[in-house]
């Protein structure tokens, strides 16, 4: 019975740490050299603000797997939201940003 219990914990802590092993997981430092922190959310991503003028504030929410990701970004500074994408290459993610997929913008985060 013991083992049983056991068992099935160590299960269940394998289960929450694959999904931290996500790639986007973790803390990123922006463009305007805050920090970002990307973070498992509803199913997907959300991306706050740690550090910075807009310190606290959820900037984005992102899903996917490995490498891409799609979701909304919310400049800061405006509050206006885009269609996001995502992605992440070695110690880097690059994000993009559109407005009905023409005018876009693009930054590139790199990991702490």
């Amino acid at each position: 019975m013991i083992r049983t219990l056991v068992l099935a914990s160590a299960l269940a802590l394998a289960a929450g740490l694959a999904q931290a092993e996500e790639p986007i997981v973790g803390k990123w430092k922006t463009v305007a050299g805050d920090t970002a922190v990307i973070a498992p959310c509803g199913g997907g991503y959300c991306i706050t603000l740690k550090s910075g003028k807009y310190a606290g504030k959820k900037i984005g929410t992102l899903a996917g797997t490995g490498d891409s990701y799609n979701g909304e970004i919310t400049d800061p500074s405006n509050d206006k939201t885009y269609s996001g994408s995502g992605s992440v290459s070695g110690s880097s993610l690059r994000l993009k940003g559109c407005v009905m997929n023409v005018l876009c913008k693009s930054q590139t985060w790199t990991r702490l």
